[in-house]
């Protein structure tokens, strides 16, 4: 369910196809993001969770996979 949640995130901030987004995918190398796609997809994924993301978490992650792990260790902790 997050996956599908943050695929969709990432295909509006991108402008890509949801269904050719991949957990294995990296943010910058993949998918072509820049720091201001990545602060975008972050608020959206704090939106749409409604979790708050620590900006130490963010650095760390880099594929689509490590930011699904994220949102459920957030929502886990909330």
């Amino acid at each position: 369910m997050e996956l599908e949640k943050l695929k969709k995130i990432i295909a509006d901030v991108l402008n890509v196809d949801p269904n050719e987004i991949g957990p294995e995918m990296t943010f910058t190398d993949d998918l072509g993001a820049d720091s201001l796609d990545i602060y975008q997809i972050v608020m959206g994924i704090e939106s749409e969770f409604d979790i708050k993301v620590p900006d130490d978490k963010i650095e760390n992650v880099k594929t689509v996979q490590e930011a699904v792990d994220l949102i459920k260790g957030a929502a886990e902790n909330k």
